[in-house]
């Protein structure tokens, strides 16, 4: 099973180019981010020409999540919905569009557009940590379930140093900083890994260039992108991979296409047994 997530800053702008690369890569399910369009005006028909059932949390301009699958999705969420807690203040996130999930092969898909945070001293900074730790404890309650998890989309975050082309030139900034990685680890919990770094140890890999100052042409890049996978699923996991081509692309998202290949032919799993395959960020 081919997933892929893809932040394509403006689903109706790239469209030609994200249907060119379904046909190409076929993958069963597509998470996109930043489609920038209400559920009403989201193109829904061309993906289901190609075969795929369209999910959709959108909103006018900004932010906006889909899942784009071959299989049709069952449990389908929008938002923190379901977690109550006396501590979580979910409503507070639910002007943002940025969280979609669904069961899909027996697995809880995860789809999550993170906040940027803009700067360490803004309110946006403190808007993106408290929606980390509500992500944290919504996947903290489908982990009780005993659900396999693939939680995946855009971070807006480095989890290391590897992953930013000049690492001192950006030490302790935003998306790299140590407050920013403790959140996502808090996300993750060490039952959830990175699918990338299963088959990559080395830096030079990036899943994101900035449109200013030649960021792409020079590979000034980083790796905020992201696919985590159930520690149960590693065995499974036959590859992970960042498509960089379709950057290359006229008029381009700035981010790239990021997949995985998981064989579900089987998935009668001991979830009781502890993985060892596991890349520490």
């Amino acid at each position: 099973m081919l997933i892929a997530t893809w932040n394509v800053n403006s689903i109706r702008t790239r469209l030609s180019q994200i249907l060119d690369w379904i046909n190409q890569s076929n993958p069963d399910i597509l998470c996109l981010q930043e489609t920038k369009v209400m559920d009403e005006s989201f193109p829904v028909e061309p993906f289901e020409k190609l075969g795929y059932s369209v999910e959709i949390y959108g909103q006018k301009s900004y932010n906006g999540v889909a899942i784009i699958s071959k299989i049709k999705p069952d449990n389908v969420k929008k938002g923190f919905y379901g977690c109550k807690d006396t501590d979580q203040i979910f409503e507070i996130f639910q002007d943002q569009k940025r969280l979609i999930s669904a069961d899909i092969n027996g697995i809880k898909i995860v789809n999550a557009y993170v906040p940027n945070g803009s700067s360490l001293e803004s309110d946006k900074f403190e808007y993106k940590i408290n929606w980390l730790n509500s992500l944290a404890f919504f996947i903290d309650e489908q982990m009780k379930t005993g659900e396999l998890i693939c939680l995946m989309g855009d971070f807006n975050i480095a989890p290391s140093n590897l992953d930013i082309h000049d690492p001192q030139k950006y030490e302790g900034r935003i998306m790299a900083s140590e407050t920013e990685r403790n959140a996502l680890n808090n996300v993750l919990k060490g039952k959830l890994i990175d699918s990338f770094r299963i088959f990559e140890k080395n830096t030079g890999h990036w899943s994101w260039w900035d449109y200013r100052n030649n960021a792409y042409e020079l590979n000034k890049g980083w790796r905020i992108d992201h696919i985590y996978i159930s520690k149960e699923l590693s065995s499974k996991l036959k590859s992970c991979v960042i498509d960089s081509v379709p950057r290359a692309n006229l008029r381009p998202s700035d981010h790239a296409p990021v997949m995985i290949d998981l064989n579900l032919n089987d998935l009668n799993l001991d979830l009781s047994k502890d993985d060892d395959i596991f890349f520490e960020i």
